[in-house]
């Protein structure tokens, strides 16, 4: 049994779903459970009417829900147009546009509810927001029935069950392998096709939640160990994970095969590829990980296991993230003082912040951060600890791989390359983590240093390894 995750460009269209059917028409054998994401765009969208609908601003609200309406109608129809299934039909776009129209209907006066109080708060935030997967998966079933698949679909929310942190909702793992078992394995085993909603699940209670923006992989994840799958299979519009992003590095490589513990960070660090917490229940039950490209099913991709694959390159890839503030805290007080750096987490813990890469000297402590909401009252709670220094526009450069604390040479290697470029480096981080060489520079110059650190470690890459 396989999971097979499709992101929002994976369904964008008719085309693009139609694609979908075939992958997975291909899959058959292995018993897959498909979990999918809203189309492109859609999720952006219901927030948009959300938020219109909170302003009271009716017929914006509704103009987008038309919209909205519209566009997965039509897409339907193509659709079933395209599986040779007549408009006319009475299996085919009646009943679609029906259940389409019904949920939009709900939809509708659940932004008037909202508007009407003229409140959103986070659980209906969250209902909203549910809308677009409810519909994806609505219209693949439909599609993929009208090319032959036995498929079925399922409502996460009857399973995959969370807390009642709306917005950033956690699994409750037990209730959830309870439910997906009894709700999901009898779909399987009948040889059917169970097609389920990414990024939401429910309260015990039954109250619609999500688990955050790009939660769809995360969900295929807890239902992947949920059944026990043997598989998960993340598609998606590229090929898989490489040594640097190639819009930056065009001779960048593909990765055949990456270590979890890599793979996570990479996600953390600016790979748009996974989720940063998609794996974690993979990693727990020991499910492998694979990333394949809607667009180009013949293409290997990337597998992601549970230990690293030997290779004569340690280092794997070269990622960053951009919009990295950096802050400093410089007092005298905190020379050989006890409880200084726990007087300075105490803010952050209070203004809910966290914090990513940290070091310190004598007496003083940097730390960088990319949610800047709370600065402001940050600012002004450590500058009752210490003098207060804030650098923007500064972007975190990570060096990724297998084992690199103790590999002779990584930093030197790293630093021949930014000091080649003329690279001037703000922050240094190295022995927190095995497999991260972190360094903090300007913004600006990320092009110079991520181009010459995969020139230096990629110079002759392992075929087994990157392709």
């Amino acid at each position: 049994m396989i999971v097979m995750k499709f992101g929002g460009t994976s369904v964008q269209d008719a085309v693009a779903i139609n694609r979908v059917a075939d992958i997975v028409s291909s899959k058959i054998a292995q018993k897959p459970v498909v979990v999918a994401s809203a189309m492109a765009r859609v999720t952006d969208t219901l927030l948009g009417i959300a938020r219109a609908a909170t302003d009271r601003q009716f017929a914006v609200a509704s103009d987008q829900i038309d919209e909205l309406r519209s566009r997965h109608l039509t897409v339907a129809n193509d659709l079933l147009l395209l599986a040779g299934v007549p408009a006319t039909d009475g299996y085919s776009f009646k009943n679609v546009e029906s259940a389409v129209s019904q949920l939009f209907d709900e939809l509708e006066n659940l932004g008037w509810s909202v508007g009407i109080l003229g409140e959103l708060t986070p659980r209906s935030r969250d209902a909203i927001a549910s809308f677009g997967e409810r519909l994806s998966t609505l219209i693949i079933t439909a599609a993929f029935r009208a090319r032959g698949i036995q498929a079925e679909l399922v409502d996460s929310r009857n399973f995959l069950i969370t807390d009642d942190n709306f917005g950033a909702a956690a699994p409750d793992m037990q209730a959830t392998e309870r439910r997906a078992k009894s709700i999901v394995l009898p779909i399987v085993e009948s040889g059917r096709v169970p097609v389920a909603q990414g990024f939401i699940g429910s309260t015990p209670k039954g109250v619609t939640t999500t688990i955050g923006r790009g939660g769809g992989d995360y969900s295929a994840s807890i239902i992947g160990a949920a059944v026990g799958a043997d598989s998960i299979e993340i598609w998606t519009d590229v090929d898989g994970l490489m040594t640097a992003d190639p819009r930056l590095v065009p001779e960048a490589r593909r990765i055949r095969v990456i270590s979890f513990a890599e793979a996570a960070e990479l996600s953390y660090f600016g790979a748009k590829v996974l989720h940063p917490s998609t794996m974690l229940p993979a990693i727990e039950c020991k499910i492998p990980v694979h990333i394949f490209n809607t667009q180009n099913p013949a293409c290997e991709g990337t597998l992601i296991s549970a230990e690293a694959h030997p290779s004569r390159n340690c280092v794997k890839s070269i990622a960053f993230k951009k919009g990295t503030t950096i802050i400093k805290v410089t007092s005298t007080r905190m020379l050989q003082a006890y409880g200084f750096l726990s007087a300075i987490f105490g803010v952050f813990d209070r203004h809910q912040t966290s914090v990513d890469v940290v070091t310190t000297s004598e007496v003083s402590i940097s730390m960088t951060l990319d949610n800047t909401e709370r600065l402001e009252a940050i600012n002004r709670d450590l500058s009752a600890i210490g003098e207060v220094t804030i650098e923007r526009d500064k972007a975190i450069v990570c060096v990724v791989g297998d084992n690199l604390k103790f590999t002779p040479g990584i930093a030197a290697g790293v630093f021949r390359a930014l000091g080649d470029s003329k690279v001037n480096v703000n922050m240094i981080s190295q022995g927190a983590s095995e497999i991260n060489l972190t360094c903090v520079i300007d913004e600006r110059e990320i092009q110079k240093a991520v181009s010459q650190l995969h020139g230096v470690f990629f110079a002759d890459p392992d075929p087994e390894v990157f392709a």
